[in-house]
């Protein structure tokens, strides 16, 4: 008799929760679980090493184009970025040397003014002594050599041959949803048979830079062999906040595509940088490190480019 009091309180009780509190159930199993979460909480504590500062180097050369090297020193992942501190980062008189298997060529160092009192130092052909000096040829291998601060730092790539052909340009309205003056441009290209066509492409929007977009590199695993068609995504500055009506193009646009065959490694640096770019500020994301082809305590990576080109105009 006592237990079935008990039960029918215990009923009588659960009947008012439920007309206080919509969805008692649900609101007790939610409130007991974060309940446990909370009571299981600990405070966890760590401290980041200091890591030196090491060499970045960001290497390229293209076919018809003298090789083209930056060097620089790493900012820690918590450092401050300003213009001084970009331009204090700049590594100066290192020794610089490409080969092309016949000829090595030491590069010179340029400083090129970017106003506001700062400058961007570089490294390409000396133009004081071009008897050892080239440019990229299609299907040709490319040794570098840096030497800074009695380290020495080296790395290899090839410019591929032009494997991948673009066979047309075009473009059409954008989606209903986007501006009218939007449009999307269109790319119709042809795959060769046999997997390892590398590619990374770059866009110019009238007298712009050319940009890459925020996925820039692409493999052949699901095109091979096969005449494809793809939107084209306008190139991005990364120094710039990215809206998502920069992937499109304007009506009155001149747009320029770069499309270039790359090798492996130039292609395992970028789809791993450009993953670490999108990972960033995402406590979901896999962690990734970036796959550089640079020998010595450096980051970065030496790239070998075959380029071609299609230019577009969009009418008003």
């Amino acid at each position: 008799m006592v237990e079935q009091e008990r039960i029918q309180a215990g009923r009588r009780m659960r009947h008012r929760l439920r007309q206080v509190v919509p969805g008692f159930p649900l609101f007790l199993s939610a409130a007991l679980v974060l309940s446990l979460l909370f009571g299981c909480e600990k405070d966890i504590k760590f401290t980041l090493n200091d890591e030196a500062p090491r060499l970045v180097v960001e290497a390229t050369i293209e076919n018809g184009q003298p090789p083209l090297v930056f060097l620089s020193r790493s900012l820690g992942f918590f450092s401050q970025i300003s213009p001084d501190i970009l331009s204090q980062s700049m590594v100066h008189g290192a020794d610089v040397f490409v080969s092309n298997g016949n000829r090595t060529h030491k590069l010179k160092e340029y400083i090129a003014a970017l106003g506001g009192g700062y400058s961007l130092s570089y490294y390409s052909i000396d133009s004081s002594d071009l008897a050892t000096a080239f440019t990229g040829e299609l299907n040709k291998q490319y040794d570098l050599r840096v030497v800074t601060e009695g380290k020495e730092y080296t790395a290899t790539t090839t410019i591929p041959g032009l494997t991948k052909r673009i066979d047309s340009v075009w473009w059409k309205k954008a989606p209903p949803q986007a501006d009218s003056n939007d449009v999307i441009v269109m790319v119709r290209a042809t795959d060769p048979p046999g997997f390892g066509d590398y590619i990374r492409y770059f866009t110019r929007r009238n007298s712009e830079p050319f940009l890459p977009p925020g996925n820039s590199a692409f493999d052949d695993l699901f095109v091979d062999g096969t005449t494809y068609e793809l939107p084209i995504e306008r190139g991005v500055d990364r120094n710039l906040k990215i809206r998502d009506e920069d992937r499109f193009f304007k009506k009155g646009d001149t747009v320029t595509l770069k499309l270039c065959n790359i090798d492996k490694a130039t292609f395992d640096f970028w789809r791993t940088m450009e993953f670490s770019y999108q990972s960033v500020g995402n406590p979901f994301s896999t962690p990734v490190k970036v796959q550089s082809n640079i020998k010595g305590p450096a980051l970065g990576y030496f790239g070998g480019y075959a380029c071609q080109f299609r230019t577009l105009v969009i009418p008003k």
